[in-house]
């Protein structure tokens, strides 16, 4: 009798720690998909109140915590190449850069979404590299006509 008792109470504790563990780790994961995001030294993390509206940058790295209603679009600050890519002999790129201080004109002029998302389903089969997400939109506004706050042009390549 005793055997079997022994034996219930182990599973019983087995059990229980079964649960423990698996509580523990669906509250981390909610934990850090709700309240937690990461930005690295070279990002800027633009942010929203969903709530209120407002909109401010994470300018220093690391991990944050916010409310669940606070989205956070995540910029990368360092140079970039982008080109316009054709079968023709010409060469045409430059290099360009996001500028931090202007991200108010930024948000005024593409909106707030997750920039990463932009242009994500794409079909262009005929080119080797395709542009997405950031990249896509740094492209579009360095070979505009008009000249924007928010992009430096860093060189050209003719």
């Amino acid at each position: 009798m005793k055997k079997n008792q022994s034996k219930l109470f182990i599973l019983f504790r087995l059990k229980l720690w079964i649960k423990i563990t698996f509580i523990s780790l669906f509250g981390i994961l909610l934990f850090y998909f709700l309240f937690l995001n990461y930005t690295e030294p070279t990002e800027l993390g633009i942010t929203r109140n969903e709530i209120t509206g407002t909109t401010w940058v994470q300018e220093t790295g690391g991990w944050k915590i916010t409310w669940p209603w606070v989205l956070v679009s995540v910029v990368d600050v360092r140079p970039l190449r982008v080109a316009v890519h054709s079968a023709g002999h010409g060469y045409c790129a430059k290099l360009v850069q996001f500028d931090r201080d202007h991200w108010k004109e930024f948000i005024a002029t593409e909106g707030f979404y997750y920039y990463w998302w932009a242009n994500r389903i794409s079909f262009n089969l005929g080119y080797n590299e395709e542009y997405r997400g950031m990249k896509d939109l740094m492209r579009g506004y360095a070979f505009s006509n008009v000249k924007y706050p928010f992009i430096v042009i860093l060189n050209e390549y003719q």
